[in-house]
C-alpha cells in the first residue's frame, strides 16, 4: 500500500474517533479481519464440532476451520433432495466496562453477523433475536452490565434463519454463503439524554436540512449545528429549542455558494450536532456529507445537480478470499481505487449493505454507489424486511454517494418495501427495481438484466431511462470489457441511455480450509469477475478503463501527415479538458535480440489542456519537436485534476516495413545459398541451416540449425485457415543470391519461400476470400511444452478478441509461459495464450532455441497456442488449425452466465460480428531461427563437441 493510502486509511480511522466525540467505544472483537480477538466457540454440526476451543472475531467460522462449506446455488445443483449445513455456534467473551459507565446508556453493536443472532448479557436476554445477515443492529443493555467485575457475553449465531424469507432472500443466492460473526461488535456509551442519529439531506443549492433523533431528553435544551468546510472553517450555524420528551426534531438553513458533490468532484463537508444543557455540552456528535441534489426526470435521464449523468458501474461483493465477507478497511480502499482506476465512477453494492468504511472511502474518492437491500431471487417478508431497511437506511442515509436505494436484487423485490425507504431517508432517494425481466420498470427506470446489444437498443427507444443493473456477464473471458465499446456508445448517445453496472468485480474464489487452502470458484458458479480473488486484473480491465476513458481519443494509427493535432471528445459530466494534464513521449523501442523488454525515452514534453467542456469535443496540439518522425513511437498520458493517470495511448511511428528492414540490417553476415531436393523435399540451404519444405503441400517440414543437425521443431506451415491446400504445381528458382520455392493451389492461393544469404527466410503468401469468417490467415506447429517465453513488439501484454481490443499499448512486451485460464487458480496474469493484436515482430524463446519472426505489413494477429474464452461442455470461440498462427482476423468473443453459452456474438453488436472479409490478402514473414553472430569475437566458452543430453 502506498504511503499516501495508508495516510487515508488514518484519516478515516481519525474520523471515526471524531464521529462521536462524546460517544465512547469499547471493542470486544477486533476492529476488521485482519485485526481480531478470540473468543470462546463452539459449533454443532462439521468440522472440529462438539467441543469448546478459540475462534477469531470478526470472521467467518468456515475461514477458521470449523463446520461445513455452501454456495447458495448448491440447492439447484443438487436438486429436491438438498440441505444446507444448518450449523449453530455459540461464542462467549469475558469484558469489564470503565465504572465511568454508571448512569449511561449502553449499548452493544453488531455490524453483521450470519445468520439469526441470540446475544446475552450475564446470562440475560439483551433483546429479541435479530434476523439478517448485513445489516447494523444493537441493543440497550445498560440494565444488564455489572461495574467492578467482569461480565459474560454469550452469542448463540445460526447459519440458517428460523424465518425461510430471511433464507429465500440472503441464502438461495448465487454467492458464497458462510456463517459467523464476520464484522465487528462494541460496547458504545451515550449520556442518557443523547443524540441517538441523524438524516441529512443537503441540496446543491445550499439549502441544508437535518432531522435529529434523540433520547430521553427530561428537560428543555438546544441543539446547535454548525457546518464546516474540507478545511475545518465555519461556513454555517444555526440552533433550535427542544423540550422535554422530544424525540425527532428537524432543522433547517442555507450556506452560500457551497462546493458541491459528484463522483468527480467529490467535496465533503462536516456537520457538528451539539446538544447543550444549561449551557453545557452534553452530547455531540459529527457526520460527514455532501451538498448534492439526485433528480430523475422521466423519460430523460438521472441527473446530479442539474446535469444528466451516465453510470460507467460495476457489480461488487464484499470479498476477499482467505476472509470472505470479513475485510478491512484496506481491502474496500483498495477496490475504490481500482474501480476509479478502470475510469468506472458508479458501483452496485451486490446483493446486499457492504461494510461502512466502504462507504466512507466513496464518499472521499468519488463513486456513486447503489446500495441494496439484500434478496437474490427472493424477497423478505415484510415484516422482517421493514426492520431490515430501517437499519440500512437509518446507517447509510448520510452518505453522499449514495444516489439510489435498491429494494432487492431480480425476483427479490418486496413492492410493500418501496415507500419504507424514504421513512428514515430525508433526502429521498430515488428507489430502484433490480430486475431480470421486462415490464418490471419502476420509478421510471428500467434496470433490465443482460439484454444484448439490438434489443438494449429497443429499450432505449422506448419510454423509460434504460441503466442495466447488470449486463456483460464477465464469466470467464468473455463479457465485461468484451462488446463494452458498442454498448457504451449506445448509452452515451441515447438520450434515455444512463448507462450501467457490469457483472461483475472479483471472481469470488475461496480459500477452502477444508481442502489445503485451495481457491475454490465452485466451478462455473463464481469466476465471474474482471479481476481475480486477490485483484488480479485480467484484460478486460484495460480494457474498460480505454472504453470508459473520459478523455476519448479514437486516433488509431499516425498518417503520413500528422502534425500532433489529436480530435478529443470530452466525456466527463462536470470537468473541463483544461483542468487535466497531458504529457507526450518519444521512444524508440528495444531490439529482437536485446536482453531487455521496454523502450528507451528520447524526450519527453507537455502539451496545452485544450479548453473542451464537458461532453463538448476538440483538438489537443501536442507541440512535437520537428524531428519526432525519427523516433519510433509516440506516447500521450493524461492525467485528471487530481493528479491520477487516465489512460496513456501509444502510437507506433515507423512501418512495419522500416522496422523489418532495420532488422535485416543488423545481420551483418552473409552466406551463400543453394537448394538440393530428393523425391520429397526440396531443401533451401545456408551456412548451416537448411531448411526443407515438401514437395506434396509446399509446407515447411523440418529445420535444421547446425552443422551437427540440431533440430527445431517449428514446421507444418503455412496451413491457411480456411478453405483446402490442393497443390496447383511447385518449383524452386533462383533470384540474384537468394534461393526460392513457389507453390500454387487450386483454389489459386499462392505462397513463395525464399532465403536470402543473411539467413532470413522469407514466407510470402496471399489468399482470397469472400463471406463471414472467424479468422483468416496460416498456421504453423511448434511444440508448446518447448516453449519457455515469447518476446513482442506490438500491443499488449494482454492478449485480445476482435471485440476487445482496446486496452492495450504499443511497446515491447515479454511473457513467460503459463497456462492460465482465465477466471481459474493459478491467476497468472496476462495469461501467455491468446490473440495478440498489431504485432510487428515476435520471438519465441524454446528449449530449442529463439525463433524470430516479423511481417512487413501492418496489423498483424498472432495466436499462440491452444485456448478458449468460454468454457461449457467445450471450449468457445473454435481454433484455427495448427497452434501459432499469423493472422488478419480474429474472432469476436461471446458470453457465458453459469451454463448458458451464447456463442452468436453478432447479437452483442457491430463489433461482435464476424469478419467480412472480401479480397485478395498479402502478407509476407520473416523467419530468423536461432541467434546471430553479431560480430564480438570475444569467446566466453569453447562448445563441446558432444552435448550428451541431445546429440
Amino acid at each position: 500500500m502506498s504511503f499516501f493510502s495508508k495516510i487515508f486509511v488514518f484519516l478515516c480511522f481519525c474520523s471515526q474517533i471524531l464521529h462521536a466525540q462524546s460517544k465512547e467505544i469499547q471493542f470486544l472483537s477486533g476492529r476488521d479481519a485482519e485485526h481480531t480477538k478470540e473468543w470462546d466457540f463452539w459449533i454443532n454440526g462439521g468440522r472440529k464440532s462438539g467441543v469448546w476451543s478459540k475462534i477469531n472475531v470478526p470472521s467467518h467460522w468456515e475461514q477458521q476451520g470449523f463446520g461445513s462449506y455452501n454456495y447458495g446455488r448448491d440447492y439447484v445443483t443438487y436438486g429436491k433432495n438438498f440441505k444446507f449445513h444448518d450449523e449453530t455456534g455459540l461464542y462467549k467473551h469475558k469484558f469489564s466496562v470503565p465504572s465511568s459507565w454508571k448512569g449511561k446508556t449502553i449499548n452493544i453493536v453488531f455490524e453483521g453477523s450470519m445468520t439469526d443472532t441470540e446475544v446475552k448479557i450475564n446470562g440475560k436476554l439483551a433483546g429479541p433475536i435479530h434476523q439478517g445477515a448485513f445489516y447494523e443492529f444493537k441493543y440497550d443493555v445498560s440494565d444488564k452490565i455489572q461495574f467492578g467485575k467482569e461480565n459474560m457475553l454469550e452469542v448463540k449465531v445460526s447459519k440458517m434463519s428460523a424465518d425461510k424469507s430471511v433464507n429465500n432472500a440472503e441464502r438461495l443466492a448465487d454467492y458464497w454463503i458462510l456463517g459467523g460473526i464476520f464484522r465487528p461488535v462494541y460496547l458504545e456509551a451515550n449520556p442518557k439524554e443523547h443524540i441517538l442519529s441523524t438524516a441529512i439531506d443537503a441540496k446543491a443549492d445550499g439549502t441544508f436540512r437535518s432531522n435529529i433523533h434523540l433520547n430521553e431528553i427530561n428537560s428543555a435544551n438546544t441543539i446547535k449545528v454548525e457546518l464546516f468546510d474540507a478545511k475545518n472553517n465555519l461556513v454555517g450555524e444555526s440552533k433550535i429549542q427542544i423540550q422535554k420528551g422530544d424525540t425527532l426534531r428537524q432543522i433547517q438553513f442555507s450556506i452560500k455558494n457551497p462546493k458541491l458533490w459528484t463522483a468527480e468532484t467529490p467535496n465533503l463537508y462536516k456537520a457538528r450536532f451539539t446538544l447543550h444543557k444549561n449551557k453545557k455540552i452534553i452530547s455531540q456528535t459529527e457526520e460527514k456529507f455532501g451538498f448534492r441534489t439526485i433528480e430523475i426526470r422521466k423519460g430523460d435521464g438521472i441527473f446530479i445537480n442539474g446535469t444528466k449523468v451516465k453510470m460507467k458501474g460495476i457489480n461488487r461483493h464484499v470479498w476477499w478470499p482467505e476472509t470472505g465477507r470479513a475485510v478491512t478497511e484496506n481491502i474496500d480502499l483498495m477496490d475504490v481505487q481500482l474501480i476509479k482506476e478502470m475510469n468506472m465512477n458508479a458501483v452496485r453494492c451486490s446483493h446486499y449493505p457492504p461494510n461502512k468504511s466502504f462507504l466512507k472511502i466513496c464518499d472521499s474518492l468519488g463513486l456513486y454507489v447503489l446500495d441494496e437491500l439484500a434478496g437474490w431471487q427472493k424477497k423478505y417478508s415484510t415484516e422482517v424486511g421493514k426492520k431490515l431497511v430501517k437499519e440500512m437506511v437509518t446507517r447509510d442515509a448520510n452518505h453522499p454517494s449514495i444516489i439510489f436505494w435498491s429494494n432487492g436484487n431480480e425476483g427479490g423485490h418486496n413492492f410493500d418495501l418501496d415507500t419504507e425507504f424514504a421513512k428514515y431517508d430525508l433526502s429521498n432517494r430515488p428507489v430502484i427495481h433490480a430486475h431480470h425481466k421486462p415490464g418490471n420498470a419502476f420509478n421510471g427506470i428500467d434496470c433490465n438484466h443482460y439484454e444484448d446489444y439490438y434489443s438494449t437498443k429497443t429499450i432505449l427507444e422506448g419510454e423509460n431511462i434504460y441503466m442495466p443493473t447488470e449486463f456483460l456477464h464477465a464469466q470467464d473471458d468473455g463479457g465485461g470489457g468484451t462488446s463494452l465499446a458498442d454498448y457504451w456508445e449506445l448509452h452515451w448517445n441515447s438520450k434515455k441511455g444512463a448507462g450501467g453496472f457490469l457483472w461483475a468485480f472479483v471472481d469470488e474464489g475461496l480459500v477452502r480450509t477444508d481442502f489445503n487452502n485451495q481457491i475454490d470458484v465452485n466451478a462455473i458458479n463464481a469466476p465471474d469477475g474482471v479481476l481475480g480473488p486477490h485483484r488480479e486484473k485480467e484484460g478486460s480491465f484495460y480494457a474498460i478503463r480505454e472504453i470508459y476513458s473520459p478523455v476519448k481519443i479514437d486516433l488509431k494509427t499516425l498518417s503520413n501527415d500528422f502534425n500532433g493535432n489529436i480530435f478529443v471528445e470530452n466525456r466527463y459530466h462536470f470537468t473541463n479538458l483544461k483542468d487535466c494534464q497531458f504529457e507526450w513521449k518519444l521512444v524508440k523501442f528495444k531490439t529482437p535480440f536485446s536482453s531487455e523488454s521496454g523502450f528507451d525515452i528520447i524526450k519527453t514534453g507537455k502539451a496545452d489542456s485544450p479548453n473542451i467542456q464537458p461532453t463538448e469535443k476538440g483538438n489537443i496540439n501536442l507541440n512535437l519537436p520537428q524531428n519526432w518522425k525519427e523516433n519510433e513511437g509516440l506516447l500521450l498520458t493524461a492525467t485528471d485534476p487530481f493528479g491520477k493517470e487516465i489512460y496513456t495511448w501509444t502510437w507506433k511511428i515507423k512501418s512495419n516495413n522500416e522496422i523489418s528492414k532495420q532488422f535485416s540490417k543488423s545481420l551483418s553476415k552473409e552466406f551463400p545459398v543453394s537448394i538440393v531436393e530428393n523425391d520429397a523435399e526440396f531443401i533451401l540451404k545456408s551456412d548451416e541451416k537448411e531448411f526443407a519444405i515438401g514437395k506434396r503441400d509446399g509446407l515447411l517440414k523440418s529445420v535444421i540449425v547446425d552443422k551437427k543437425g540440431k533440430k527445431m521443431t517449428f514446421k507444418n506451415g503455412p496451413v491457411f485457415v480456411n478453405g483446402t491446400m490442393e497443390l496447383s504445381s511447385i518449383k524452386s528458382f533462383a533470384e540474384g543470391q537468394s534461393q526460392l520455392i513457389e507453390v500454387n493451389y487450386k483454389n489459386r492461393n499462392k505462397i513463395i519461400w525464399k532465403l536470402n544469404p543473411n539467413g532470413i527466410l522469407e514466407l510470402n503468401y496471399e489468399y482470397s476470400l469472400s463471406g463471414d469468417y472467424q479468422f483468416s490467415g496460416v498456421s504453423f506447429d511448434e511444440p508448446e511444452n518447448y516453449v519457455i517465453s515469447a518476446k513482442w513488439l506490438g500491443k499488449g501484454p494482454y492478449h485480445v478478441w476482435k471485440n476487445r481490443l482496446q486496452g492495450q499499448t504499443y511497446n515491447v512486451w515479454q511473457n513467460l509461459k503459463n497456462s492460465t485460464r482465465t477466471g481459474q487458480s493459478p491467476w497468472i496474469y496476462p495469461e501467455f495464450k491468446g490473440y495478440f493484436d498489431d504485432v510487428s515482430w515476435l520471438q519465441l524463446d524454446t528449449a530449442e532455441g529463439k525463433i524470430t519472426v516479423g511481417t512487413k505489413e501492418e496489423k498483424m494477429f498472432v495466436r499462440l497456442f491452444d485456448f478458449y474464452g468460454i468454457y461449457g461442455t467445450e471450449g468457445y470461440p473454435k481454433l484455427p488449425s495448427g497452434n501459432i498462427s499469423f493472422l488478419d482476423a480474429i474472432p469476436p468473443l461471446g458470453t457465458v452466465l453459469a451454463f448458458n453459452i451464447n456463442d452468436k456474438t453478432e447479437s452483442l453488436g457491430p463489433e461482435s460480428e464476424p469478419n467480412h472479409l472480401n479480397g485478395t490478402f498479402k502478407r509476407t514473414l520473416y523467419f530468423y531461427f536461432g541467434l546471430p553472430d553479431l560480430g564480438d569475437e570475444k569467446m566466453q566458452f569453447i562448445m563441446p563437441k558432444e552435448n550428451i543430453l541431445t546429440d
